[in-house]
């Protein structure tokens, strides 16, 4: 049976975040008929480091092509300084006439679009409708690139992160000290201070029977700072970046997760806590409200209102059956989000695009 070969572009897998995980979950669970290349184009590190990578990752994908060792390019791309490295990428395997497949996680792509002046917007939109299929993570998403980078609807797949399910989750039942757990970037944009913030909000006799636990990189200094002025040293835990084998220990562990960001593309911290029956407090942003209904399978709040997230908070202690039946619901509700099904939807979109392709007898050169 020949394989396809899947060149797929995207974080270093040894990089923290949302995306090498995704990549991770891709190629633990690739499809039989599928072999993946993989090809670090982004790491974290210093600006010379950074480019280095990139130019390096592009000589690769260069010389992939030149030697025809790919059936797909499959492309991940986030925000800032990542959509002029995948429109390039993206503009040399349609060079090669390579089916290219976009791959949009960026919680704040909208953002950094919308500062770009107008015909740059053009000159990055017209690369972009020259893919071969946009996958998105939301429905929200999908009319978002669709409406402003005037993508072919039909050419736009929705498909939201996977993740791996546990097959026994705790119950749970005697919690004595309520833990609140928070993962991802520690900053502004997920909320971090927010959360610390709220926590310090709740009464003093709901603080004593609680504690939050705080995994992740970033300005984890500045949040040790809020904490000491908030007096609340011995309640608030710092593990800074966890592997996933501590991750799912906490996971196993905590009793709340929480996740009050500003922007989010469809956060895979949220997907696995739902997994091992959390309860959620989260925001109502990207994709997390088709996700998430409040008091339903989750709480919502509104991005920066610390005194819902407090209230929220206080009643997810105060209210043990609701703990229960919020978990159990999101349990069930991120049950289709289980990887092996998730390769069997992106098997099915690889093949759909090598398909269209097939059925285009001339294509035109790119035109930029």
């Amino acid at each position: 049976m020949n394989k396809l070969n899947i060149l797929m572009l995207g974080a270093s897998l040894e990089q923290n975040g949302g995306i090498a995980t995704v990549e991770k979950l891709m190629l633990k669970h690739a499809a039989k008929d599928i072999e993946f290349q993989h090809i670090t184009s982004h790491d974290e590190g210093t600006i010379l480091h950074r480019i280095k990578v990139f130019i390096k990752a592009f000589l690769v994908l260069l010389w992939k092509l030149l030697i025809n060792k790919a059936d797909i390019v499959h492309v991940h791309i986030s925000d800032g300084g990542s959509l002029v490295r995948k429109a390039a990428i993206a503009l040399i395997a349609l060079m090669f006439n390579k089916p290219v497949l976009m791959h949009a996680h960026g919680a704040e792509f909208h953002v950094t679009f919308s500062k770009l002046p107008p015909w740059a917007q053009s000159v990055f939109s017209k690369i972009f409708r020259r893919c071969d299929d946009f996958i998105v993570l939301s429905k929200t998403w999908e009319e978002y690139y669709i409406s402003n980078l005037g993508l072919n609807e039909k050419k736009v797949s929705v498909l939201p992160n996977p993740t791996e399910l546990p097959a026994e989750i705790p119950t749970r039942n005697n919690a004595a000290l309520i833990k609140f757990g928070f993962f991802g970037r520690v900053g502004s944009r997920k909320g971090t201070f927010d959360l610390i913030k709220a926590f310090a909000q709740m009464p003093s006799y709901l603080k004593e029977t609680s504690e939050l636990i705080v995994a992740g990189d970033g300005d984890i200094e500045e949040a040790r700072r809020l904490v000491e002025s908030l007096n609340l040293e011995n309640k608030v835990q710092f593990l800074g970046w966890i592997d996933s084998e501590t991750r799912d220990k906490i996971l196993a562990d905590i009793d709340v997760f929480v996740l009050p960001s500003y922007n989010e593309g469809l956060p895979m911290a949220l997907l696995e806590a739902m997994g091992w029956g959390l309860p959620v407090i989260v925001t109502p942003v990207g994709g997390i409200p088709e996700l998430i209904t409040s008091t339903e399978n989750g709480l919502l709040v509104r991005p920066g209102d610390i005194q819902q997230l407090s209230k929220a908070m206080q009643e997810l202690i105060e209210n043990k059956s609701l703990r229960t039946s919020l978990g159990k619901a999101a349990r069930k509700t991120v049950t289709p989000f289980d990887v092996r099904s998730y390769s069997s939807k992106l098997h099915e979109i690889y093949h759909s695009v090598l398909e269209s392709k097939s059925k285009k007898s001339l294509v035109p050169a790119v035109k930029i």
